[in-house]
């Protein structure tokens, strides 16, 4: 049992579970009934997604210390209780269940994903 950060959209792995989708919007152009067919998500979780003002900041980065001010802003957001809470509960889940989080962003490492995953694991999460 473990979660998976994953890119949303692409082919599901083996063992992956339901899929997460922590980004602010749906994709756009698909039918909300080709979301799961099509490896977009199973369920849409937008809660811990950064904030449209956070976002903004990790598409504006061009250097380092931009990038660290969006990790420091995203990880601010995510400290609130009822995501502290949300990221608890997805880390004892993932002692008993298959489960992937992700994002549509191509590059994990410029991604609020490679934060969520570093959240997640402080919470004592269980990845593969």
């Amino acid at each position: 049992m473990s979660v998976c950060v994953v890119r949303l959209g692409s082919a599901r792995g083996a063992g992956e579970g339901t899929r997460i989708g922590t980004v602010r919007r749906p994709p756009r152009g698909v039918p909300k009934a080709d979301y799961a067919s099509k490896n977009w998500y199973d369920v849409w979780f937008p809660n811990l997604a950064p904030s449209a003002e956070t976002v903004k900041l990790a598409q504006e980065a061009k250097t380092p210390a931009e990038w660290a001010i969006f990790i420091k802003r995203y990880r601010a957001e995510m400290s609130v209780p009822e995501a502290s809470h949300t990221l608890e509960l997805l880390a004892a889940l993932s002692h008993h269940s298959n489960f992937s989080v992700g994002c549509y962003c191509e590059d994990e490492l410029r991604c609020h994903r490679s934060v969520l995953r570093d959240l997640l694991h402080e919470k004592g999460a269980k990845f593969d």
